[in-house]
């Protein structure tokens, strides 16, 4: 039979494959859990009046409706949970190959490095994907079933905008929270392909995207933090405003696609002339 390099390592087998881990099922197991935990505490932690005025805070109206408490769920886990997902699918690909010492008879098969490379990123950009996605769907599920479907209303305001102007720009909340994790996941595919250590390449994408947090409410850096990947982090918010304002969300797209760009590359670079002896 002819070798053709196009054909090893198919998508569907590496599908497959990372679909039978533990780490999977567990992860995902999480992130679908979650809104109905926070639907538990809600239902049962003591009821407060919502304050009025100015002072609306986004879990003041979680239990507003359906899209309310998408909105909070998604801002709660935005920060860390869906990071540490993400970091983990990304992070774990390539590392967790070298520390089962199986990298070397993949590359041995042989697969070329860039398609091996390329086939463990699609898929890892997928499951991250699909880990994004699952939680603030599952949170309108349960917040519909939990608290009924109403029209959202506005953090600060309380100002009311219809359900059904709002739903098209939770497709907008949904996709900016993709591209805000870009960065996460080529930083952690990056570590992947550094280290042989799964646990590691997590951690280090954690652990920066945590320094970056930080950074960014030193003031003393002025407008130098709208160049750390978390700041615009929470611009989805402006999709739920009264008026819609792309703005912060552009600002935000283009720096997280630009490091992702920028860290893939060098992930490929790197890999290329990497002696893999695990």
């Amino acid at each position: 039979m002819t070798y053709v390099a196009g054909r090893t390592l198919p998508l569907r087998v590496e599908i497959v494959r990372q679909f039978k881990r533990r780490r999977t099922m567990v992860m995902f197991g999480l992130l679908l859990a979650l809104p109905w935990i926070l639907v538990i505490a809600f239902k049962v932690g003591p009821q407060s009046n919502n304050p009025q005025g100015n002072s609306l805070r986004i879990s003041d109206l979680a239990t507003a409706g359906g899209l309310n408490f998408a909105a909070f769920a998604l801002s709660v886990s935005a920060s860390f949970l869906l990071v540490v997902a993400v970091a983990l699918f990304c992070g774990d690909t390539v590392a967790s190959e070298a520390n089962w010492s199986s990298l070397r008879y993949l590359l041995a098969a042989p697969v070329p490095r860039d398609r091996l490379l390329r086939q463990k990123l699609i898929v890892a950009l997928g499951y991250s994907a699909a880990a994004v996605i699952s939680l603030p769907l599952m949170a309108l599920a349960a917040g519909t079933l939990a608290f009924g479907w109403s029209d959202i209303q506005v953090p600060g305001t309380g100002e009311t905008i219809p359900a059904l102007d709002v739903l098209p720009r939770f497709g907008i909340v949904i996709g900016y929270a993709l591209v805000s994790q870009l960065v996460v996941a080529a930083l952690a595919f990056l570590l992947s392909t550094v280290t042989d250590s799964p646990l590691g390449a997590v951690g280090g994408a954690v652990g920066l995207w945590i320094v970056s947090t930080i950074l960014q409410a030193v003031e003393a850096l002025g407008t130098l933090r709208e160049f750390l990947p978390t700041f615009w982090n929470t611009a989805w918010l402006d999709a739920l405003a009264p008026e819609l304002d792309f703005g912060g969300m552009a600002k935000g797209a283009s720096i997280s696609v630009t490091y992702a760009a920028i860290l893939i590359a060098v992930a490929f670079r790197r890999f290329r002339r990497k002696d893999v002896v695990s």
